[in-house]
């Protein structure tokens, strides 16, 4: 039996950066002759001083060459820090487990494949930032002579059921020998990821697959929380546990050297989370979200009833300026309009126009009152969206009002100008018959014809001008009748606009004020709870504080 040649103690080196990052595994030694025999504890004892001449750590042997001897196992945790590893980092302590059990060779690779390349893409990344590496395959080989794989990593959509092209190549996998592991990815973005689950491990048990395990993972909740440093995150992701799981199903990690990378690695991990929750509870970091809550809470004590009044105010006033000067515009456009009417009434027309004068009036009341209840409404949903989005405003629409009836214009008085009209037309008149009868005058025969036919053009004349002077008069007299109409429509609907308003300032006050006390009421409850929540807390920290360092205790021992 070959004995085998003592070497020198290497000599020591400086750790490297690569080392501590990466974790490189040290390659598998065989020890041994060319038969594949391994030396036996008396071939040891022969050497003299063994312990001079041997490595620090004990070699791996290869896999063919049965089991570790009892001295070459890799001790295991105590059971206070595996309780410690436990409680601080599950993960850690599942993949510790998973490379201290002996399997086939580490070097295996891995066959992926998935119904959704992006999820297996997603996947692949985020567990080969885990180590101990692991190659993969992708994808798998499907073709009839190809090589199988020992183990298979299978990527099921947490949206969707598994197909049936999928079962189909699992149960191929099964048949092949292939230890396969499920994966169920996107469990974040679907609430009903769990009857998804349920299923396909009933699908796939229907397959032949006997106690299906599938591990719910998030690839993406595993980058955010690699990204934020949240290492509870990181835990919910579940990707540490399916590299766990494919660890334990390749068998990678069974060298010693490895195992101790690796518990190094775990325990060192779970020290750091001990020590940032230690010295999160000195700082008082954990209760840091709570005082802000409360300053928060106080900083407003009032329920927020003082912004509030000072938003309905404000919108308020805006309103009845945009509506002041809406009934001024109607107005001097309906004056506008009615004046040039009146310029080409005809003689008589004059009832019918009073007639019209109401219709336009009246139908000016009425989209004036849709005018001002839309623009009611439009303020209601300004406070809304300004005080708080959770306040939900509404006001019943108010009851029409009848506008007043237009009166008549009265009569139109005569005064001296009608009568200076009627003297200035006879006049006139009688002054162009004698000048229209003046060529007659020369005829004898018709001197008794001129005097009455100057009389006659005279009152002619005369009677056309009073009748001008009437019609003239009587437009005059509607032109001011019209403006004094105008000007009480107007004075009425700027007193329906005030009205509307102050009824809609009253039922906001009373709603603002009504929610605002609501609003007080939740946050003297809540205020009273963050105070509670900060006591606990304070009366907890001693307790946490020992605990957290008692458990540094116990890895000491690791």
């Amino acid at each position: 039996m070959l004995i085998p040649e003592p070497r020198p103690d290497p000599p020591p080196r400086a750790p490297r950066a690569a080392d501590e990052l990466a974790l490189d595994l040290p390659p598998v030694t065989r020890v041994g002759d060319s038969t594949g025999n391994r030396p036996g504890p008396e071939s040891v004892e022969a050497t003299g001083d063994s312990n001079d001449s041997a490595p620090e750590s004990p070699p791996r042997l290869s896999p063919d060459s049965g089991d570790d001897p009892p001295a070459q196992r890799p001790e295991k945790l105590p059971e206070a820090v595996e309780a410690v590893v436990m409680r601080w980092n599950p993960h850690g302590l599942a993949l510790l487990r998973a490379v201290a059990h002996p399997g086939t060779d580490g070097a295996a690779a891995i066959g992926i494949l998935g119904e959704d390349e992006t999820h297996a893409a997603a996947l692949r990344v985020e567990v080969a930032k885990f180590h101990p590496r692991i190659d993969f395959i992708v994808p798998v080989d499907e073709r009839e002579h190809a090589r199988p794989v020992a183990v298979a990593l299978v990527v099921l959509d947490a949206g969707a059921l598994i197909g049936e092209e999928m079962v189909a190549r699992v149960r191929g996998l099964w048949t092949d020998g292939a230890r396969v592991v499920f994966a169920l990815d996107g469990v974040h973005a679907h609430r009903d990821w769990r009857d998804v689950l349920k299923l396909d491990a009933e699908m796939l048990e229907q397959a032949g697959g006997g106690g299906v395990e599938i591990v719910p993972v998030s690839a993406r909740m595993a980058a955010v929380a690699r990204a934020q440093g949240d290492p509870a995150l990181l835990d919910r992701a579940g990707v540490g546990l399916l590299h766990a799981r494919l660890v334990d199903a390749v068998g990678a990690g069974a060298v010693r050297d490895q195992v101790g990378i690796v518990r190094e690695r775990v325990v060192g991990e779970t020290r750091r989370r001990i020590e940032a929750q230690l010295g999160k509870l000195r700082a008082g970091r954990d209760v840091a979200v709570l005082r802000e809550e409360r300053a928060r809470l106080l900083a407003v004590n009032d329920g927020g009833r003082g912004s509030a009044m000072a938003v309905v105010r404000n919108r308020v006033q805006l309103a009845r300026v945009d509506l002041l000067h809406e009934v001024g515009g109607r107005i001097r456009a309906s004056h506008t309009e009615l004046r040039g009417e009146i310029e080409g009434l005809a003689r008589g027309a004059h009832a019918e126009f009073v007639r019209h004068v109401s219709d336009c009036v009246e139908k000016l009341t009425q989209e004036m009152d849709r005018t001002i209840r839309s623009r009611v409404g439009e303020l209601c949903r300004q406070v809304e969206e300004s005080v708080a989005e959770e306040w939900h405003i509404s006001f019943p629409a108010a009851p029409e009002q009848v506008s007043r009836a237009v009166a008549a214009p009265g009569p139109r008085l005569r005064g001296v100008e009608d009568h200076l009209v009627v003297a200035l037309g006879a006049s006139a008149g009688f002054g162009l018959g004698r000048l229209a009868m003046t060529p007659l005058a020369l005829l004898r025969t018709f001197d008794y014809a001129i005097m009455p036919v100057g009389l006659l053009l005279g009152a002619a004349v005369a009677s056309w001008f009073v009748r001008a002077r009437r019609h003239l008069a009587d437009a005059a007299h509607l032109r001011q009748w019209v403006a004094d109409t105008l000007v009480d429509a107007r004075a009425e609907l700027e007193q329906r606009v005030a009205t509307a308003l102050v009824d809609v300032e009253e039922r906001l006050t009373d709603e603002v004020l009504g929610s605002a006390t609501a609003h007080m009421v939740e946050t003297d409850l809540r205020v009273g709870e963050l105070e509670a929540q900060l006591r606990q807390a304070a009366q907890r920290r001693p307790a946490l504080l020992l605990a957290c360092e008692r458990d540094l205790a116990a890895l000491e021992f690791a």
